[in-house]
């Protein structure tokens, strides 16, 4: 285990999962605050660049996360964009974004990348959740949950711990702290 392990974000709501997600995995996470320019490409080419800036940034180690909202009838789109779309259109402007489709078919896609500090390669940890994008249900503060439905709930109105266990973000994280557990006794 590093000594300490930096998760770069602002968002506190992302903060919090994560730290109850890795729970006594990564006992020293902190977060800092970056305003790092992100690369236009794939999920991963996105986070792979984040990580390495980042890790030059803070010099030492770090994790870093992208996270993605691919609706199926838009082959992915918006994708790693889906923060902007959300900014700009909210959560009935995502609903309209489906409505000539019959399929409202999603995969929320969470990728976090570690990197052990300045000049060393990032490591990618990938979790997929496949659900459906409905009319905004519950708590509307975090993100895309409240359109976000998996198996009858939104993510919004799913109980943290419950959201944690089946979330791309925890799929990811059980990864990244099998592989910390691993590599770093």
């Amino acid at each position: 285990m590093p000594q300490s392990l930096v998760f770069v974000t602002g968002n506190a709501n992302k903060l919090a999962e994560v730290q109850a997600i890795l729970g006594d995995a990564v006992p020293s996470l902190t977060s800092k605050a970056l305003d790092l320019p992100e690369l236009q490409g794939t999920i991963e080419e996105i986070t792979l660049d984040k990580a390495r800036r980042a890790a030059e940034e803070i010099g030492g180690p770090v994790i870093v996360e992208d996270t993605c909202l691919c609706f199926n009838a838009l082959n992915g789109l918006p994708g790693p964009y889906v923060k902007w779309f959300m900014k700009e259109l909210g959560h009935d402007g995502l609903n309209k974004m489906l409505a000539a489709y019959d399929d409202k078919s999603a995969q929320a896609v969470c990728t976090f990348a570690y990197c052990a500090g300045p000049g060393k390669e990032a490591i990618l940890f990938e979790g997929r959740t496949d659900g459906k994008i409905v009319p905004a249900r519950g708590p509307t503060f975090f993100g895309w949950d409240a359109v976000f439905e998996y198996e009858g709930k939104t993510y919004a109105e799913m109980e943290k711990a419950e959201k944690n266990k089946v979330s791309h973000r925890g799929k990811a994280l059980d990864k990244l702290k099998a592989w910390l557990a691993e590599n770093h006794h």
